[in-house]
């Protein structure tokens, strides 16, 4: 799931498949020449155009009382609700409620507590939850995320134009709600995302029905045959995904797919062929010293070799435009202002929508010394600090993650703009194996990995959380300064809000996180475990995992530097950041990200114009309408309501002997 912000242009040509999407959903009509008026049609195609008559609040206006609690009835507020004070509202519930992935309470933090120590196979080293430390401990560690990727923020967004999906449907919604009334194509716009957020919810409460069980539901169609299902091949009949493929630009989605192709489909059964060599024989399919060490490292080598070669081009280019601009004692070129003639405009060749959106987005800056002095000091708090919460994780471990945070959170952030997948859990794994070894079993090695896990999950998960809102703010003219603020603010109240709500349940359920318990936390058990492993070093992983880890990681960085040399035609090569994360996950969302794109392309060429203006529209309401049914699934197993029905496959074999037991 940050900006720079030096003005060079030369790292565009290496992310010029995100054009296609730039038309797609974007697409504009090139601001007229003097004296020229645009047309009717050209007008409704602008976003920007329909909102011109109002005035865009200043960031100090958009960080309103009642945008934090909510208090649209009273008389305390007069002035209009804008769709600048939405995006405050929605980053700051989004930060709030993000602390509750974060902040770990299903899987490292709990995987500390006495509870799941004893299903483990070390119970010597325990920390049971106490409501004030864990507050405490997210507080000095859920902040330095935000400061890491600030300075970043520009190319992020307006140099790589990464999509960020969820940020850009978010965005389209908030839009469509704010929409002046005469806007006829947004008008549309609107009845059609709401038709199909309808479609999108009652279609996730549909199959909620036939999930009583795991393994139940759509989502376990062996669409692709049952031999592709063990494979993680099949459609899964996600709205959610459908939507984030038609958002997503083709060449990502085909990415994503090549990668589940090449490890789901080749590379994990040759490797499975090896069962009893490489590694132990029948050992569980989540073990990492079985074959899901080979998923997890190598996806975590492709990521890092793609997140570092693109760190690095980034620093080397901003490097040389500060270079270039001190020797040739350059000043930066004005911003053309919105409602002047675009003939004066140094930015004419590109979107009236987007030179708006850049020129809000730049006027808020938020000083680099600001962002490099609030990460210092927070760190310098935390490093401090930490060791008296948890005894085992010691100032030196602390400082080193720290000094590697910023380049992993870049990572994130980046690999989230391509695909809307955040890899924290990934990376916190990393840090639970490299922290685990360093101190050993002798040490408290099992506490001090799982609380560095947390430490670093915060840092890379919060990251990329601030650019997908920094990426609404930016099609909805927030400014940054506001969007900043309000993720800080939402963090803060995360940090207290989610670990109430956790303790009410450790408190009401004494078995919690036990196998006999209504919420057993496997996540928790699985968190150890890897603790566990971490503390015997990178040596207990199976035979050629590290070396193969060598191989991807290398192959990151040279596809990059083929795409970076070809130039245009680099475009259609392949993302190796895309193609890893089915490596661990499965291709089974590849499948669904690529039905959305077939129907994108068909729309498109059916009638391309009716695609260009509603399919985000049609995006959002699949994604929103998907993510929305989670909170009333989630109610309904809060209290114990479960799905009536188990829909199962089963092979004809299998099925012959279910009805033998049965005596059918």
């Amino acid at each position: 799931m940050a900006q720079n912000d030096n003005e060079d242009r030369v790292i565009d040509h290496a992310f010029e498949f995100e054009q296609h999407h730039e038309q797609s959903s974007e697409q504009q009509q090139q601001p007229p020449q003097k004296g020229t008026r645009l047309s009717s049609k050209e007008d409704e195609a602008s976003v920007e155009k329909v909102f011109k008559h109002l005035l865009v609040p200043t960031w100090q206006s958009q960080l309103t009382l009642r945008a934090f609690v909510f208090l649209e009835k009273s008389d305390m507020l007069k002035q209009p609700f804008t769709r600048q004070e939405n995006t405050v509202i929605q980053t700051c519930v989004v930060a709030s409620s993000g602390i509750a992935f974060s902040g770990g309470f299903g899987s490292y933090l709990f995987g500390m507590s006495e509870h799941v120590a004893k299903q483990s196979s070390d119970t010597s080293d325990f920390k049971n939850p106490k409501l004030g430390w864990i507050i405490a401990f997210l507080f000095v560690v859920s902040f330095l995320g935000l400061f890491s990727v600030v300075p970043l923020r520009k190319i992020m967004v307006i140099d790589f134009k990464l999509t960020y999906p969820s940020g850009t449907a978010t965005a389209h919604l908030i839009n469509s709600f704010h929409t002046p009334q005469g806007a006829k194509l947004a008008k549309k716009q609107v009845k059609l995302l709401g038709k199909f957020f309808s479609l999108s919810f009652l279609w996730g409460f549909f199959q909620w029905f036939y999930t009583a069980s795991d393994g139940c539901g759509f989502q376990a169609f062996p669409s692709l045959g049952l031999k592709a299902f063990d494979n993680r091949f099949y459609f899964d009949f996600s709205a959610l995904y459908i939507g984030v493929g038609m958002i997503c630009p083709y060449i990502i989605n085909i990415s994503v797919l090549l990668g589940g192709i090449l490890s789901w489909g080749v590379m994990w059964p040759l490797i499975k062929t090896r069962e009893g060599h490489w590694y132990k024989a029948n050992l569980g399919d989540s073990d990492l010293q079985g074959i899901q060490g080979y998923r997890v490292f190598i996806a975590i080598a492709m990521i890092l070799g793609d997140g570092l070669y693109n760190f690095v081009k980034v620093l080397t280019h901003t490097l040389l435009g500060l270079y270039n601009q001190i020797g040739n004692k350059r000043k930066a070129s004005a911003l053309p202002i919105a409602d002047q003639d675009s003939t004066s405009s140094p930015e004419a060749d590109i979107s009236y929508d987007d030179q708006r959106r850049k020129q809000l987005f730049i006027k808020d800056q938020i000083p680099r010394w600001f962002a490099v002095g609030g990460y210092v000091a927070i760190a310098s708090i935390s490093t401090a600090t930490l060791p008296h919460i948890i005894p085992q994780l010691k100032w030196y471990y602390i400082l080193v993650i720290y000094l590697i945070a910023p380049t992993l959170a870049f990572c994130n952030a980046y690999g989230c703009g391509l695909t809307d997948w955040s890899l924290a859990s990934t990376y916190g794994k990393l840090a639970i194996f490299t922290i685990g070894a360093w101190a050993g079993a002798s040490h408290g090695g099992v506490l001090a990995s799982l609380a560095a896990c947390g430490v670093m999950m915060n840092i890379v998960s919060t990251a990329s959380d601030l650019m997908q809102d920094f990426k609404t703010g930016y099609l909805t003219l927030a400014s940054p300064r506001s969007m900043f603020v309000s993720q800080i603010i939402g963090t803060a109240m995360g940090c207290v809000i989610s670990p109430c709500v956790f303790w009410i349940f450790y408190k009401a359920f004494p078995d919690l996180g036990t196998h006999k318990s209504q919420y057993p936390a496997p996540y928790a058990i699985v968190y150890r475990n890897m603790a566990i492993l971490g503390v015997q070093g990178f040596g207990s992983l199976p035979n050629n995992c590290l070396l193969l880890c060598y191989i991807f990681f290398g192959t990151a960085i040279v596809i990059n530097l083929i795409k970076d040399l070809v130039g245009k035609v680099g475009r259609f090569i392949p993302l190796p950041m895309a193609m890893a994360i089915p490596f661990y996950l499965g291709p089974y969302f590849a499948i669904d990200m690529c039905v959305g794109s077939l129907i994108l392309f068909v729309w498109e060429t059916v009638d391309k114009a009716k695609a260009d203006a509603f399919a985000p529209a049609v995006a959002s309401g699949l994604i929103c309408g998907d993510g929305i049914w989670t909170l009333p699934a989630s109610i309904l197993a809060l209290f114990g309501v479960k799905p009536p029905i188990c829909m199962k496959f089963l092979s004809r074999a299998t099925n012959s002997r279910v009805d033998t037991f049965l005596g059918n």
